[in-house]
């Protein structure tokens, strides 16, 4: 999942996406800066406007949804 992730950071342009938690959480990604994947992709990072975080791990993910207008694409894990 953090590998989908990776890939979705460095698509350009950037669509917004947001992350779904295996609790039935999720973090919305609006930009490219308010989120970080660790090298080893243990762990992401999910940042909000306010400076505070979430720290993820990998493993709780459960799938990523893309929030751009023209887009519906799901990676499940």
């Amino acid at each position: 999942m953090t590998a989908d992730i990776r890939k979705l950071v460095h698509t350009v342009p950037f669509v917004p996406f947001t992350i779904h938690l295996a609790d039935g959480g999720q973090l919305r990604v609006p930009t490219v800066d308010h989120v970080a994947v660790s090298p080893s992709g243990g762990r992401v990072i999910v940042f909000s406007d306010d400076d505070t975080h979430h720290i993820l791990s990998g493993l709780l993910i459960s799938r990523i949804t893309e929030d751009g207008p023209h887009t519906t694409s799901s990676h499940a894990a």
